[in-house]
């Protein structure tokens, strides 16, 4: 595969982006997570990608190779939505599928509800379409973790010592089951994980995934997907944050929306199981028949 690269000016400054050049299918275009993430894992994955069709990824504003500025007020669901729309023009995606991962899915189907035309489907990968239940889910899987993590864990969130480096080591054993269960972490995964901004993470999520304090803490749009209608996947990881209960029952509540479990895996399924991962998408997209 071929790709090649440039940014996009948009609200507050420019993101970088990336294509791999496909066959003629309609592009697909990824939405990574975080927020403050970057799409630095999905760069590494991209020899398992659909090559029947071109594949585009960027950096959204704030985070990766994209521009960092310091500024909270550019930091809302609202204006991350403006962004895609200003990405995909700029790329000329009159159509296209979106595949959000993570805070990617708060983004698409955010997105989705203000009407875009020319959206040929959408994947919903490991999503969080209701924050307090992710939270929550976070403490169903905690409870299963061993008792000293689960004190230490619970004791920094209770007063505010979530900078320690007990907390820190607490959290990295939860992440080992949770976040990716590769044993060593890719560096790529080691490199994403210590290049998130967490200026942006912090405002809008919360100083970690077990407590929701941002601007995200009421985000809850399954009462809306039952406005989507068009094609969807909804898949997440055995060990998934996004707990595959929580994801089975989200997939209920879209028309027509299909839904898979990728096993072995937890958060970073693209990563963990690539080819499963990405022979699941593969299927779904050529199911939309575009």
């Amino acid at each position: 595969m071929t790709a090649d690269e440039g940014r996009v000016a948009v609200t507050g400054g420019e993101v970088w982006w990336q294509r791999v050049a496909g066959g003629s299918g309609v592009p697909l275009l990824l939405l990574h997570g975080g927020p403050g993430g970057s799409s630095l894992g999905s760069v590494q994955t991209l020899a398992h990608v659909p090559d029947d069709r071109p594949v585009y990824l960027y950096d959204q504003l704030g985070s990766g190779r994209s521009d960092r500025p310091h500024d909270t007020g550019l930091w809302t669901v609202e204006r991350f939505v403006d962004e895609l729309a200003q990405v995909r023009a700029a790329l000329g995606l009159d159509r296209v599928h979106l595949l959000g991962h993570s805070w990617g899915s708060v983004l698409a189907t955010s997105y989705l509800l203000t009407r875009p035309e020319g959206v040929a489907s959408v994947v919903l990968s490991s999503p969080c379409l209701d924050a307090r239940r992710w939270a929550r889910d976070q403490l169903t899987w905690l409870a299963q973790m061993p008792d000293d993590v689960q004190r230490t864990i619970t004791r920094a969130e209770a007063d505010g010592s979530t900078d320690s480096a007990a907390y820190q080591d607490a959290t990295r054993q939860f992440y080992r089951r949770h976040l990716c269960r590769l044993d060593p972490w890719p560096s790529h995964v080691e490199e994403g994980v210590a290049d998130i901004n967490h200026e942006v993470y912090g405002h809008m999520w919360g100083a970690s995934e077990f407590t929701v304090s941002g601007t995200l803490q009421d985000f809850d749009v399954t009462g809306r997907l039952a406005e989507l209608s068009l094609p969807a996947l909804l898949v997440c990881g055995e060990y998934d944050e996004a707990r595959p209960e929580t994801v089975r029952e989200q997939a209920a509540l879209l028309p027509g929306a299909q839904f898979a479990v990728i096993g072995g895996a937890s958060h970073m399924t693209n990563v963990e199981q690539p080819d499963a991962y990405w022979r699941t998408v593969r299927e779904f997209l050529a199911g939309t028949g575009a």
